[in-house]
Parts: C-alpha cells; sequence; structure tokens
C-alpha cells in the first residue's frame, strides 16, 4: 500500500496519522477516561489538529485521572495534537459535601448510572473551553458523549442552545459536536480497541491513584472491555 506523505504509522496503535500539523483545528473535551480518549485518537487519525482542554474542578479522582492523561496524551504525540489546556474551575463552594469532593460514599458497582448525575456538568466543564475556542479561532468543541448518555444536560438541545447563548456572549458561535453521540459503548470500544486503553482512567474512587475496582465508573469499564471481549489491562486496586 503506498502510504502519503503527510502520513505516518504510529507504532502505538497501529494507525497512520498525520505526519504534520492538519489545516482544521477542533477543539476536544479531554477527560481521562475511555470515550473521549479513543475520540483523540480518533480526530487525529481523521486528519484534524486537536487542541485538548481539561477542566480541574477539584474533585476527588481529578489528581489520578489528569496525571493519567498526560501519559494518554504522550502516548498519541503528535505535531497534530496541541498542548492539553488545563483550566481551573473549582465546585467544592457550589457541590459541599457531595461524594464527587469528599470521595465518601462514592457510588459502587451496584448502583445505576443516575447515582453519578453531577448537576451543571457539561455546563461547567464547556463554558471555559467554549470562550478559549471562540478567542483563538476555533469553530468546534468535540464531547464524547456517547447515543446511551441518559442525563438532561447531554441532549442536542442543550448542547445547541447553551452554545448559540455563548455566541450572544463571545460574538462568535462554536459549535458542539458529539461525533459517537449515535454509537453504543460497543461500537466505540471497537473504534479504540488499537489505541493504548491501558493508560485511561475511569476511577471515581481511586485508591493511591489506581482505579479502585469497586466503584460505578470501574464497573463501567469493566463491562467495556468485556463489549469487544478483550482483555482488561486495568491495574485494579481491588477485584471483585
Amino acid at each position: 500500500m503506498r502510504v502519503p506523505r503527510n502520513l505516518r504509522l504510529s507504532p502505538l496503535t497501529g494507525l497512520f496519522m498525520t505526519a504534520e500539523p492538519a489545516a482544521k483545528t477542533i477543539g476536544l473535551m479531554l477527560s481521562g477516561g475511555l470515550d473521549s480518549c479513543i475520540l483523540l485518537g480518533h480526530l487525529l487519525a481523521e486528519g484534524y489538529r486537536v487542541q485538548p482542554f481539561y477542566i480541574r474542578a477539584g474533585l476527588f479522582w481529578e489528581p489520578a485521572e489528569l496525571n493519567a492523561l498526560g501519559q494518554y496524551c504522550q502516548a498519541l504525540a503528535s505535531p497534530a495534537l496541541a498542548p492539553l489546556v488545563v483550566f481551573s474551575l473549582p465546585v467544592g463552594d457550589l457541590y459541599e459535601k457531595h461524594w464527587s469532593i469528599t470521595g465518601q460514599e462514592v457510588p459502587d458497582s451496584t448502583s445505576p448510572d443516575e447515582a453519578v448525575f453531577l448537576p451543571g456538568r457539561n455546563a461547567l466543564l464547556t463554558i471555559k473551553p467554549l470562550l478559549w475556542c471562540a478567542t483563538h479561532d476555533i469553530d468546534e468543541l468535540a464531547l464524547g458523549t456517547l447515543r446511551s448518555n441518559p442525563f438532561p444536560d447531554a441532549t442536542v438541545a442543550f448542547f445547541d442552545q447553551y452554545a448559540a447563548a455563548l455566541a450572544l456572549a463571545s460574538g462568535r458561535h462554536v459549535k458542539i459536536v458529539r461525533p459517537f453521540s449515535r454509537m453504543n459503548k460497543q461500537q466505540v470500544m471497537t473504534l479504540g480497541r488499537d489505541f493504548p486503553l491501558a493508560l485511561t482512567f475511569c476511577c471515581i474512587a481511586p485508591v493511591d491513584g489506581r482505579h479502585c475496582g469497586r466503584c460505578n465508573k470501574c464497573a463501567e469499564r469493566q463491562a467495556a472491555f468485556r463489549l469487544i471481549a478483550a482483555e482488561d489491562p486495568t491495574e485494579y486496586a481491588h477485584h471483585s
């Protein structure tokens, strides 16, 4: 197969990626989780230049998550991957003694998805990146939300109206795009199975920087690898 000059084969993922920064830049909300990390690899493989963002809000799991995210970005290092922009948006005064702040009574593996809902989460996550994009000539901000997301702030109506409101505030419209919005977890995991998923992080009750193995998100992670009949490479502090 003849490979175009502007592509190189990544030794980590086995995917062809741009050897030089792409012409089109897209913003990306990047957590350490499977979905957004897979979306990062997918956007790079599609030829985008990606500007990733992370929001440090003071939540219990963020130190471990941000550490893992740095390793993942390093593994996918490319001229098309811009340095991670980390914003501070503390929510301790808003969430107060919520489990997401204290790390106590965290929803366990038997809890429903609704148990991990954080009020206003997507509004808080996107406001600074949207305004940053608006002032840096970036027209789109991508999120890794899936079709199955059950929360009210993950709907088309919310994202469209929220982006429109911020366009009024900033004078420039930045579209919120969700490339995985019609996909289920199995489809996304299949798309990303060749990425270094061992470096992703999904736990909301980490133990010494490791996945706890008992929380709602660890259960979701374990199920995700089972969906594609793949060995889970995660080191868990506790095994069920």
